[in-house]
């Protein structure tokens, strides 16, 4: 198993939770919830019962009609799954609950009876049609794992030092210097390409082989788009799914989706971008007429961008034309000697660093009346009572002209303004200048 952020989440929440509540965890598939979670009842607790509703026999869901006598219940659990249960000192896991809405409905019971803790996992939990003839229990904690991030990467490849170096070369404002930060920028490349999956991860460093990484890849994609099938079997979902990294290098205000469903309904569509964000696949940005603080009572539902949740499988589904991908073109990725623009790639890279520290992802664009020119800022932050923007570049250029034109725009409510690229971190006025690496501190 790797070593993830989200162990320490759970840590807390036993700790402070004490039986109280049950903690549900959200997520794409294949971004290890399972994994973590059973480490998590083997190490925390003296015993762990894991249902797995994607296998689990019709003798235990029965269990789950009638739960008005719950000693009876544990007796046949721990029959079932042959392990002894102790009072306040045992976890049971329901794994996969969006496939069995009725175990989702039975903890507010459980948790009320108080013997045993309970963590669920699952994926697609919101759709409509999970959860329409059930109870939400209140007594739900809900946390989102996302895929490994940059530190949890390096972590796996056995780096336990650089992020720290780095935070606090950010915190001090201090440049790396120019050959430390071709090195970063290196590394960085091979997170992009290999992404934050585990089962990619562990690929590449059993055999550090691209194609082989690029294979796991494509059966992930391929589970999706499996997942989008029963979501809605029309085709759509995929449809707006495979489109994402054309879409983005359109370099266009918005998603879009004429271009990709031409008669597709603007309700419908908001409808299936909604099932695609639950989904944990896809982060949605959503433009923002007004920028400020308060940037959720101003956000237009119908006009964003797509990007998806691991830039690995991105990387993977921009050259989905092909069978395979092959090495030679992650090689070139690798060393930044592809020719093509690689503007979508870091602006994906950089919502999902964004998305797993907790941030909302918002853009907006603008006209400027005297020049007449259109510009967009990337990513807005919220912090405090003030608004920063973020522009992403692919390459070391350090014009700005998208955050020089939105802070005349907007003046009273910038905070910082960070111009995101590949060169060395440098200040310059007021823009701060930051390798796309240390996005992961924003």
């Amino acid at each position: 198993m790797f070593k993830r952020k989200i162990y320490e989440k759970l840590l807390q929440w036993k700790q402070e939770s004490g039986g109280r509540t049950a903690l549900l965890i959200e997520g794409a598939r294949r971004v290890g919830k399972s994994t973590v979670v059973e480490e998590f009842g083997r190490r925390e607790y003296a015993s762990y019962i894991m249902i797995d509703f994607s296998i689990a026999p019709s003798a235990v869901k029965e269990l789950f009609e009638d739960l008005s006598d719950l000693n009876y219940f544990f007796l046949q659990l721990q029959l079932q799954y042959k392990t002894d249960l102790t009072e306040r000192d045992s976890l049971i896991v329901f794994d996969e609950v969006q496939l069995f809405p009725l175990a989702r409905q039975a903890i507010k019971a459980l948790v009320k009876d108080g013997r045993y803790d309970y963590i669920e996992t699952g994926s697609l939990i919101s759709i409509r049609k999970n959860v329409k003839d059930i109870l939400i229990p209140s007594e739900e904690r809900k946390i989102r794992m996302y895929p490994m991030d940059y530190e949890e990467f390096l972590w796996a490849v056995g780096d336990g030092t650089t992020m720290r170096l780095l935070q606090h070369a950010y915190e001090a404002e201090k440049p790396l210097g120019e050959a430390v930060n071709r090195k970063m920028m290196r590394s960085f490349r091979l997170y992009m390409l290999v992404g934050g999956m585990p089962q990619a991860v562990d690929e590449y460093l059993r055999t550090n082989n691209f194609r082989m990484v690029d294979a796991v890849k494509r059966d992930i994609l391929n589970l999706y788009e499996d997942d989008f099938k029963k979501i809605d079997p029309t085709g759509r979902v995929s449809e707006l799914f495979d489109a994402i990294p054309a879409q983005l290098n359109k370099n266009a205000s918005r998603y879009q989706v004429s271009g990709v469903l031409p008669n597709g309904r603007a309700e419908h569509i908001l409808e299936l971008v909604a099932e695609m964000k639950d989904s944990g696949t896809v982060l949605v940005a959503y433009h923002v007429n007004d920028p400020n603080a308060g940037m959720s009572n101003h956000k237009d539902l119908s006009k964003f961008k797509l990007f998806l949740a691991d830039t690995g499988l991105f990387t993977t589904l921009v050259f989905k034309d092909k069978d395979y991908t092959e090495n030679i073109i992650y090689e070139k990725l690798l060393n930044d000697k592809l020719g093509v623009n690689l503007g979508y790639l870091y602006e994906n890279v950089v919502a999902q660093m964004l998305a797993t520290n907790g941030n909302e992802l918002f853009y907006h664009t603008f006209l400027n009346k005297k020049t007449k020119h259109n510009y967009e800022i990337d990513f807005i932050l919220a912090r405090k009572n003030k608004i920063c923007p973020i522009e992403v570049k692919s390459s070391g250029y350090k014009t700005h002209a998208s955050l020089d034109n939105f802070s005349e725009k907007y003046s009273e409510r910038i905070g910082e303004k960070y111009l995101v690229y590949t060169k060395d971190m440098q200040k310059e006025k007021d823009v701060f200048m930051l390798p796309v690496y240390m996005a992961a501190f924003l």
